[in-house]
């Protein structure tokens, strides 16, 4: 079982949020977070890595293991601050097998929602 956060905004359509270590946010660090729509938070991680690159040679390797790091397992929590910040709040947590079941529980708990967008 997987936990998400449900993300509701009047008139929006709700947004699951998976916890827990994201590999394409470490990988992909702040393609990953701007491809989400976390500008700010994408914004500073790429001044994060252009800094780590500045770092002297043999602090390099592991400035660069530190920040993906911190990506991965940061990055669905400034997700979700990003989300905050676009008017969202986190309204429900939910336990399912993937994304769908998830949205499934969701709808099963807030029936309003499946009318359309809030």
């Amino acid at each position: 079982m997987r936990t998400y956060t449900a993300h509701l905004r009047e008139r929006a359509t709700p947004v699951l949020v998976r916890e827990g270590f994201s590999i394409a946010a470490a990988l992909l660090g702040p393609a990953w977070l701007l491809t989400q729509r976390a500008w700010i938070a994408g914004v500073l991680s790429l001044c994060a890595w252009v800094v780590v690159v500045l770092i002297p040679m043999p602090a390099i390797g592991i400035g660069a293991l530190v920040l993906i790091w911190v990506q991965g397992v940061f990055g669905r929590d400034l997700l979700r601050w990003s989300l905050a910040r676009r008017g969202y709040t986190m309204e429900h947590v939910l336990a399912a097998r993937d994304e769908d079941g998830a949205l499934a529980r969701l709808l099963a708990a807030r029936p309003d929602l499946a009318s359309g967008p809030i």
